[in-house]
């Protein structure tokens, strides 16, 4: 045929094999970045359904919370009488002061704790990040 360009076999080879190489890179990239997609919505959709239990946990923890608050500031009341008389030795608003200051020191340190659970957890997709590294120098290794 004329009009077909007549190269050199080991040009055509060379051509070829480099044309191999960058299509294989581009697939490795393709199949790295779907990888990591699918990693992220594994621990998304597991975070979410963490949060939501969390959630609803919290919630219920949190209605049994002022419930046993208002039940310890009639127990503190009810305590704190003396011996056959009608008038309380703590005044009413002394005993809710007690137990919210008792509820706010547990509070803040479970807060404190979660916070610091929170700052150690790690949103990127390590398995991903741990091949994409070893992609990179198994290639820069190959020359």
């Amino acid at each position: 045929m004329a009009n077909e360009v007549q190269t050199h076999p080991d040009e055509a080879s060379m051509t070829g094999l480099m044309r191999g190489i960058i299509n294989d890179i581009g697939d490795l990239i393709r199949q790295e970045l779907k990888f990591a997609r699918t990693e992220m919505k594994a621990d998304l959709r597991k975070s979410r359904d963490a949060a939501a239990v969390l959630a609803l946990g919290a919630g219920a923890a949190l209605l049994g919370a002022i419930l046993l608050a208002l039940m310890l500031v009639y127990l503190l009341k009810f305590v704190s009488l003396p011996a056959g008389e009608t008038e309380p030795g703590l005044p009413l608003w002394a005993c809710y002061g007690i137990v919210s200051a008792v509820f706010l020191v547990i509070g803040s340190a479970v807060t404190y704790m979660g916070y610091s659970m929170f700052r150690s957890v790690n949103p990127l997709p390590d398995e991903t990040a741990q091949t994409v590294k070893e992609n990179v120098q198994w290639i820069a290794n190959s020359k």
